[in-house]
């Protein structure tokens, strides 16, 4: 068995570093995707990290476009496309940070090989901000003066728009950890239409529901384990969540996931010292 580790990032490759080695193992790949308006020499001495990858056709990330999206399907087709078989692609971020040891973390794919792992909520019935997102036209992908003006007065003049095929919407977070073929089947699902495509490229952060609109339209369905184990706090509200720091230790640990995110290094490093040392005591305890 191996696992793909897909990290998209523009940010400290340090961190990303830090993150590498806290959760290297034998079965782990890391493939990383720089954001294209970011200098890449910076990163690339992580390339001599063993099983450390880079994305070559690198997208440049527009927040809440539809360019994270574009840049997620080039770099499943990526790992795809080197022939090796992976059992999951886990999808996480340069500002995520596993809570487990990495032999627990291989346990865990180990384990659940044969299921899907990604966050969803039924946007119709449980999640109206979700809906908006999707109803309303928004040009997040496209840079000029007077975008937001635009915006306002193509959703007055405009009806509010429906997703295509009639799929009922699903979404929640953006990270996910899933089969190469399930993910590839969204890839598939959406390059080869048209109509999917447009539609996407106007909504809100369109990368947090996909994926999920999309398997959970499929029959793969029933594979799907509604967590992608990821310990996130959103209480300060608004569209990021809270960089974690120290006080969020007792949390953090009790959470029992897999990974945690928003940490900043630069900002924050004594959280990160916490987990360092829980995985070094957690470790020793199972050797």
């Amino acid at each position: 068995m191996r696992i793909a580790h897909l990290i998209m990032t523009y940010t400290d490759p340090v961190q990303t570093e830090r993150m590498i080695r806290a959760m290297y193992h034998p079965n782990f790949d890391f493939y990383i995707h720089l954001d294209k308006k970011y200098d890449i020499s910076g990163h690339l001495y992580l390339k001599s990290i063993p099983q450390v990858y880079f994305i070559e056709s690198r997208t440049d990330v527009k927040w809440a476009g539809y360019s994270t999206v574009k840049a997620t399907f080039q770099s499943i087709k990526e790992i795809v496309a080197t022939g090796i078989r992976y059992s999951f692609i886990n999808f996480m971020s340069g500002q995520d940070y596993p809570l487990k040891p990495a032999q627990n973390i291989n346990d865990f794919f180990q384990q659940n090989i044969g299921n899907e792992f990604l966050s969803y909520r039924d946007i119709r019935n449980d999640w109206q901000e979700g809906l908006i997102r999707m109803e309303r036209y928004f040009l997040s992908g496209y840079e000029f003066g007077g975008k937001y003006r635009l915006e306002t007065l193509i959703n007055k003049i405009f009806p509010k728009r429906k997703i295509p095929h009639d799929l009922h919407p699903y979404g929640k977070s953006m990270f996910w950890m899933l089969s190469p073929k399930a993910a590839m089947y969204v890839v598939n699902r959406v390059e080869k239409d048209r109509k999917l495509q447009q539609f996407l490229s106007l909504c809100w952060a369109s990368d947090e529901f996909v994926f999920q609109t999309i398997l959970m339209n499929s029959p793969i369905k029933n594979r799907v384990i509604n967590n992608n184990y990821r310990y996130i706090d959103w209480s300060n509200g608004g569209a990021s969540p809270k960089i974690l720091n120290e006080n969020d230790a007792n949390s953090i640990f009790e959470s029992e996931m897999l990974f945690a995110r928003k940490f900043d290094m630069a900002k924050h490093s004594e959280i990160l010292n916490l987990i360092d040392r829980s995985l070094t005591k957690t470790h020793g305890a199972h050797t």
